[in-house]
């Protein structure tokens, strides 16, 4: 029976969790196709797919005093990418390497990065899942690298992006 209790909560624990990564068709009113929009205070990247829908992501966005919003585009595509850390992260975390290789496990760029116009920002994946739906970045806008990896192959270069409060 103490068996059978536990196994039931483990799946309705991984039913919460597997909930919580989905992306979602959801309902988005007045927006064109092929637009990114992330709203800042819902921690969600909204892909615009026209007729009042839209996929829904969750994501990870700045913590508080690296918030920025506006409107981009995305400048580049990228598989694996290699990552250096920004002299400020580097300030801040002293115990970071000057390069992650593109595809090493503890990149914390993931498997796939959209970069945006204007500054050192991307969208992209991560190796550490569980800021995915917290204020922990410092303005980019990290994925789960199954949702990156879809986003990916629907948006291209110049593929607007407007972040909001």
């Amino acid at each position: 029976m103490q068996k059978l209790k536990v196994a039931l909560v483990l799946v309705f624990l991984f039913g919460i969790v597997f909930a919580a990564k989905a992306r979602e068709v959801v309902p988005f009113e007045n927006a064109p196709a092929g637009i990114i929009v992330i709203v800042h205070s819902e921690r969600a990247l909204y892909l615009t797919l026209g007729n009042g829908r839209a996929l829904r992501y969750p994501v990870a966005v700045a913590k508080r005093g690296k918030q920025w919003f506006g409107t981009r585009h995305i400048d580049g595509k990228y598989v694996n990418p290699a990552w250096s850390p920004p002299p400020e992260v580097r300030r801040d975390h002293p115990y970071m390497r000057a390069v992650y290789e593109g595809g090493a496990p503890d990149n914390p760029m993931g498997v796939r990065a959209l970069t945006l116009t204007g500054g050192e920002f991307a969208i992209h994946g991560t190796n550490r899942p569980s800021s995915v739906g917290r204020f922990a970045s410092y303005g980019c806008f990290r994925m789960y690298n199954e949702d990156i990896v879809d986003l990916y192959e629907r948006v291209g270069v110049g593929t607007p992006v407007i972040v909001t409060r």
